[in-house]
């Protein structure tokens, strides 16, 4: 059987302070914002998740740096209220430290709608693509990812059920979304991959 890989590394500062998300099976999870710099002084603000005992273990407070490995996940919001579909990181080890800014992504998993071939305003291709990472217990992360250049030939090639490879790092974009009486600025999460990759490259993890 094909294995899922789904293992991000991030070290950026805690931009607030982590506080209560939700309570699930009786155990708390908090939630802060990690701000990861790009090399274009551009940040992603990313949201990360985090079991109660692993805050107890490394007490994180605003303007810390912060390095993590973990998945980044999504949730199926059926609310009603903002995004149908919500993404962040789920922190697994966390710790304290002096490193330098890191956003990387590893990910394998099927493509689960026809990948979108498009071009910038600039002429770039870039194409957009769905993949569906399994986790354990039947469940699995539908995580939106972005393409480039030549990788994004690559995947426009790729039919639903197909496997994708790759690495990348995680991203925020705001973006303008009309909404009853004129207009709201969100915020999207999404893999921008940097390059496809083989499974072997990849440390067996079970996701």
């Amino acid at each position: 059987m094909e294995q899922n890989f789904n293992r991000v590394m991030l070290c950026g500062q805690a931009a607030d302070e982590p506080h209560l998300s939700h309570i699930n099976h009786g155990e708390s999870f908090y939630k802060f914002t990690l701000s990861v710099p790009r090399l274009s002084g551009q940040t992603d603000d990313l949201p990360v998740i985090l079991p109660r005992s692993l805050l107890w273990e490394t007490p994180v407070g605003e303007g810390d740096t912060v390095s993590l490995t973990g998945q980044l996940r999504s949730f199926n919001n059926k609310s009603g209220e903002g995004r149908r579909l919500v993404i962040s990181v789920f922190a697994q080890q966390l710790a304290l430290t002096q490193d330098p800014p890191e956003n990387r992504i590893q990910i394998s998993g099927v493509i689960c709608k026809p990948p979108i071939l498009r071009r910038t305003p600039l002429g770039r291709e870039i194409c957009d693509v769905i993949l569906a990472v399994n986790r354990r217990y039947g469940r699995a992360d539908y995580l939106p990812c972005i393409a480039w250049g030549a990788v994004a030939q690559h995947a426009a090639d790729l039919t639903v059920g197909q496997r994708l490879t790759a690495e990348g790092r995680v991203q925020s974009r705001t973006y303008t979304k009309m909404v009853s009486g004129g207009t709201e600025e969100r915020i999207a999460y999404e893999v921008s991959i940097m390059r496809p990759a083989d499974a072997a490259e990849f440390q067996q993890d079970e996701v």
